[in-house]
């Protein structure tokens, strides 16, 4: 065949080729992963135990971060203005469902996205906050674990007492920018009065809040009652410090802040919560609808507390205190 002829040929099988191969190569693209949009109320750092319980949770069930599923995450530092933007980053993004915590941020999210799947790692009150219909059956596109804070503010008071045996001054701090953490100070204020207890209330909006608000509980208080919110969290390590400074004793929900050196806490494990979370993420991805699964509610709650904190307050905590500790942090 004469070279001519052979060049035509050549280019006409390479201009097949060309047609073919991106047909070839767009077939074998892998299909999109699913993805889950975690909208953070506080920072990583802060959240940082609990998606680390929800990421091996995710993985315990067959979904490995970045092969079998994508997860996007947001962060709002503790800003709640930041809650809507962000969810609505998310559902720009398009996620398959969305893990979150507290019911301002999840009804951000359910804003933003109403027919997406959302779940919730924590939750003052959903039902009476309208986030579902009821526990047993949620109805609609959001389902998760109610974390009952609410419900257990008398035993901490209670907790508080037994450590203070002579307590009769008491504050309590909340972000009133936060309404569970409102109806939470709300909830204590009376319970405390009701004991005989003298009640100073303090509340905060910003960061920059927090150092002037214990000044004035310093010497107003012998002990302290903090409400978590996600601006609380975030400056957990801020809080705890200058409480030791002022020698206050502080009551905290969470363990997150007795592990950074508060006092005594008493509430759920909320690693526990987003490992729960997880399972949720897990039946809705392989197809369970968000509203038949019920709400869960925690059925432990952990009593913390940190004795090198104790000692640094000159408080003696008796051996049978200590002994009924879930957790005692030497």
């Amino acid at each position: 065949m004469p070279f001519d002829q052979l060049k035509r040929r050549g280019f006409i099988t390479l201009l097949g080729g060309a047609a073919v191969w991106p047909l070839a190569a767009r077939a074998q693209q892998p299909a999109k992963l699913p993805t889950i949009g975690v909208l953070g109320t506080t920072s990583h750092s802060a959240w940082q135990p609990w998606i680390t319980a929800f990421v091996e949770r995710l993985r315990e069930l067959g979904w490995i971060e970045g092969r079998t599923v994508a997860i996007e995450y947001r962060w709002a530092g503790g800003r709640p203005d930041r809650w809507a933007e962000l969810a609505a980053e998310l559902a720009g993004l398009k996620v398959d469902i969305v893990v979150t915590a507290s019911d301002p941020a999840v009804r951000a999210a359910k804003q933003a996205m109403p027919a997406t799947p959302i779940v919730f790692a924590i939750a003052s009150d959903p039902v009476g906050r309208g986030l579902v219909s009821s526990l047993a059956r949620p109805g609609g596109s959001v389902t998760g674990l109610a974390n009952l804070v609410l419900d257990t503010v008398g035993k901490r008071l209670e907790l508080l007492r037994e450590i203070i045996p002579a307590l009769d001054r008491v504050g309590v701090m909340a972000n009133a920018g936060f309404p569970e953490a409102l109806q939470e100070m709300e909830a204590f204020e009376p319970l405390a009065k009701a004991q005989g207890l003298d009640v100073t209330a303090v509340e905060i909006r910003r960061t920059e809040d927090i150092a002037p608000a214990l000044e004035h509980l310093g010497s107003r208080a012998q002990a302290l009652y903090v409400c978590p919110d996600p601006l609380m969290l975030v400056n957990r390590l801020r809080i705890v410090t200058l409480v030791l400074g002022l020698r206050l004793p502080t009551m905290y929900a969470y363990r997150d802040y007795v592990e950074t050196g508060g006092l005594i806490s008493y509430g759920p494990n909320i690693a526990v919560n987003f490992r729960r979370a997880a399972e949720f993420v897990d039946k809705i991805l392989r197809g369970a609808k968000p509203g038949d699964l019920p709400v869960e509610q925690p059925t432990k709650f952990d009593l913390v507390i940190n004795l090198i904190t104790a000692e640094a307050l000159g408080l003696k905590l008796p051996e049978s205190f200590l002994l009924r500790a879930d957790e005692v942090i030497e």
